[in-house]
């Protein structure tokens, strides 16, 4: 499925989800906002397993979109404006990518910053490149910070130094930001692309039913107490019972053969 600022495509149970503004280094501009969910809520309805998110272009994304924020410094457009047409949009990316059932990749071969930086924290691994790049420099633009950085950051690295990272606006290396578990997986540039095609393919290979509740389980268990994350553990687990992919595996554990899901 093609888009002008975003494209889809699925194959083998991957899905490729491409910011496809490559001469504004994927600026999250309104329209490339609204094009992201609506390509990820197509990739729902998709028969893929996993999806990849990534930059066209030398950046992953570069964040905000500085020509809607000059609207609103010369006065075209005001505040709450400015809010509901480019933040809100902005916003609604963010969740429906956080929310995907499927696993999400943010493959980082370049720089991810600002609102691109809160873009790849709200996928589910940051796998880059050794030229892989992010920093949270919304002071950069006399901005406070969005996308969900002051939802994400603070949960990986801790609120003191994601404090840090705001007041600095500090763009990290891809070994830095693997040391702080910013990167979840880092490869040589050489060997980046084969790598994560290795990566992407075993994960799409795995129980998809199962892998979907682990996804939600640890996404809700940031907000809940022991009692309530085993109470949603009982139930995830109580769907999984019933799958086929939960025969398959226990079969094939018995029969001492690697198993064969088939996503169901």
């Amino acid at each position: 499925m093609e888009d002008a600022t975003v494209t889809l495509s699925v194959d083998d149970g991957i899905a490729t989800v491409t910011l496809n503004q490559p001469e504004s280094r994927n600026a999250l501009s309104a329209e490339l906002a609204d094009a992201l969910t609506a390509q990820f809520e197509a990739v729902t309805d998709s028969d893929a397993r996993c999806v990849v998110l990534e930059g066209a272009g030398p950046a992953f994304c570069a964040g905000g979109d500085i020509n809607a924020m000059l609207q609103g410094v010369k006065h075209e457009r005001p505040p709450a404006t400015q809010v509901e047409l480019v933040v809100s949009s902005l916003h609604e990316a963010i969740r429906t990518v956080h929310s995907c059932p499927l696993p999400v990749v943010a493959k980082i071969d370049g720089p991810a910053f600002g609102a691109g930086a809160g873009l790849a924290l709200a996928c589910d691994m940051q796998v880059a490149s050794t030229a892989g790049q992010i920093g949270f420099g919304f002071r950069q633009v006399g901005l406070a910070c969005d996308s969900g950085v002051s939802y994400f950051l603070p949960r990986i690295v801790g609120p003191n130094k994601a404090k840090e990272l705001l007041f600095t606006g500090e763009l990290l290396d891809a070994e830095a930001a693997a040391e702080l578990g910013l990167f979840t997986r880092v490869f040589d540039a050489e060997t980046f692309e084969s790598e994560l095609s290795a990566l992407v393919a075993d994960i799409a290979a795995g129980p998809t039913v199962a892998l979907g509740h682990a996804k939600r389980l640890v996404n809700r268990s940031l907000d809940s107490s022991l009692e309530q994350a085993l109470e949603n553990e009982a139930t995830a687990q109580g769907v999984a019972f019933t799958t086929a992919d939960h025969e398959e595996g226990t079969t094939a554990f018995v029969e001492k053969r690697d198993p064969e899901f088939k996503g169901q």
